[in-house]
């Protein structure tokens, strides 16, 4: 058979069938209805003013505030979205930049329009406040203005306040270049894949290439993908230094002890939590070790690259799902959290929650976007020959379920919960997905296949987010002592790290270190760190619920609709796990170790 060397190009956006699009009705059926509620938005921000100075005269005014506050959030936040998801589908489409654009100097006009508001709040005496707060009329605001007190030691005056506020589209130009340069600019070239097809080389299909079962073709996606980053790594070290700093910056104008501390505080969480979880990942390097050698051993080679870490060690187990047959397994998967999650999420996933498959311009990767106001949308690339998007989609069903939850138990003020609890909620789905599939499993191959699968999963979300967190932390440390971020300085900083988490006995090709230049999480620092967390609580409110009966399912469903109110390691302690202990942790690296010793004696 000749091999076909047609070329596979991804498709304009004009070219994908609605069917395959979401559909944004939810939000704005019209972009003339997205215009009357950003006119609208922008015609309230003078009434701002009018509070201005009254914010402590009485509950009543104060209720009053906080109620215009909100309706004017709750907009901002249709509006927002909107716009952001409409730029992500297509990322070279003028029209949606400008729409975004709109949008954030609007967010920028109300933001120093409202700069007062916390200066204010907080100046009102404590005990004039502790009355506010005991009064009945808001009950519905309570806990908001408590959060909001929480604030005292790190919010300045009026003008500083107003003075930063006014930086806000400024603080983000480094991640905006970022973005377009990652997403728009970047070219690739073609590729030719193990059946001799000729395929565009993007952040999309770069994953597929890497799970091909000819190192060649993987050794040659590598190459060529790292050399473009190479090409532009000065730029790209400048807009992550330029992140760095602006971290760094905010965090000393307000007056806390370090960049890690103030992205922490919003969720009341204490630095040990980071720190344990780097302390014990780092405890438990000798499994990962162990693990990379014998996927070494039964691949056959006699070195191991990063490039051959994403191919399942069965590379002749074949594993090919529809979008269809991805929700149909996804939805079994997920039977035992009952009718109500499962049918609200397949009339989701069969109907049109998700835009489903790359095209051109569409933002790389995968994500859940809910609002209070519309449907919780879900971004994927998704790919039918590899088993990890299968994964990707039940994680991002989660968030989205997640959100449809506490949408629909909250009111708008509490329902938004954070991202340390919403990452539980995503990888405690992958879990459910992985027994569900182990349980099917005919025969100790696919059931070795598996294990390997959860196995890379775990590694994935645990150990290698914990690496990317501690560079976040040692690079935001490197600036707070004045220590340059250079080219150089970025690179010798992640190869320590890579050395360390990959182990003597890998090679760590000289390539890998411009990784740490096109993560677009450290342009949002210390984030990553809730994925490992988030999948060491998963994997134990897993065990929890699967080995339990209706209060352990009611506990969960509950901390799905507790929305953000109450602090996350709260909510956490009422599904039935403490976090503020390594013990989820280490539960999981055990879990891991265990795994490696089933799979190298299945195969």
């Amino acid at each position: 058979m000749t091999a076909t060397t047609a070329t596979t190009k991804l498709p304009l956006r004009s070219e994908v069938p609605a069917t395959d699009c979401w559909d944004l009705s939810s939000l704005y059926e019209t972009e003339e209805g997205w215009q009357a509620d950003f006119d609208k938005v922008a015609s309230q921000i003078d009434r701002f003013e009018t509070y201005q100075g009254r914010l402590g005269e009485s509950v009543d005014t104060l209720l009053e505030f906080l109620t215009f506050d909100l309706e004017i959030d709750r907009l901002a936040e249709r509006l927002g979205t909107y716009a952001f998801l409409r730029t992500s589908e297509d990322q070279g489409n003028s029209d949606h930049q400008a729409r975004k654009l709109r949008f954030q100097n609007l967010v920028m006009k109300a933001s120093q329009a409202a700069s007062f508001v916390r200066p204010e709040l907080l100046a009102i005496d404590a005990d004039k406040m502790d009355a506010f707060l005991a009064d009945p009329k808001l009950a519905d605001f309570k806990l908001q203005l408590e959060r909001i007190v929480r604030y005292r030691p790190h919010t300045l005056t009026d003008r500083e306040e107003r003075l930063l506020a006014m930086q806000g589209e400024m603080s983000g130009a480094a991640g905006n270049a970022f973005r377009q340069l990652n997403d728009a600019d970047l070219k690739f070239g073609d590729l030719t894949d193990e059946h001799g097809r000729t395929i565009e080389l993007s952040h999309a299909t770069f994953s597929q290439f890497l799970q091909s079962p000819k190192r060649e073709v993987r050794k040659a996606a590598f190459d060529q993908y790292y050399e473009v980053f190479d090409n532009h790594r000065n730029t790209l070290a400048a807009t992550l230094a330029g992140s760095i700093q602006r971290d760094v910056y905010y965090a000393r104008a307000r007056n806390y002890e370090s960049s890690l501390e103030a992205s922490l505080f919003p969720d009341n969480m204490p630095t040990t939590v980071y720190d344990n979880l780097i302390s014990a990942v780092r405890d438990s390097l000798p499994a990962v070790h162990h693990y990379l050698d014998v996927r070494r051993r039964k691949m056959g080679l006699s070195d191991l690259h990063h490039y051959d870490t994403y191919v399942p060690i069965l590379s002749d187990v074949k594993k090919h799902h529809t979008w269809d047959q991805a929700v149909e397994v996804i939805l079994e998967s997920l039977a035992p959290l009952g009718s109500e999650y499962v049918g609200t999420l397949e009339s989701g996933l069969r109907g049109r929650w998700s835009d489903r498959y790359p095209n051109r311009g569409k933002q790389s990767g995968a994500f859940s976007c809910g609002s209070f106001d519309g449907d919780p949308f879900i971004l994927m690339n998704f790919k039918e020959e590899v088993l990890n998007d299968v994964f990707t989609l039940a994680h991002e069903a989660g968030h989205s379920m997640h959100s449809w939850y506490s949408a629909s138990h909250q009111p708008f003020q509490y329902y938004n919960y954070t991202i340390f609890v919403a990452e539980v909620a995503s990888t405690f789905n992958e879990q459910l997905l992985t027994a569900h599939l182990l349980e099917r499993a005919t025969d100790d191959t696919e059931r070795a296949y598996l294990i390997n699968n959860e196995l890379d999963g775990l590694r994935a979300t645990v150990v290698r987010q914990t690496m990317f967190a501690e560079f976040e932390k040692r690079t935001h440390e490197m600036a707070e002592a004045g220590e340059p971020l250079t080219v150089a300085s970025l690179r010798a900083t992640y190869r320590e790290l890579l050395d360390a988490y990959f182990g003597p006995d890998f090679v760590v090709d000289e390539a890998l270190e411009l990784e740490c230049f096109r993560i677009p999480h450290f342009y949002r620092a210390f984030y990553v760190y809730k994925y490992a967390t988030g999948l060491s609580a998963a994997v134990a409110l897993s065990r929890r619920v699967l080995g339990g009966g209706e209060a352990e399912l009611n506990d969960y469903l509950n901390f799905l609709r507790g929305g953000c109110s109450q602090d996350p390691l709260d909510l956490l302690k009422g599904a039935g796990v403490d976090m503020t202990q390594p013990q989820a942790v280490k539960t999981t690296l055990d879990h891991f170790a265990d795994l490696t010793k089933q799979l190298d004696e299945l195969i």
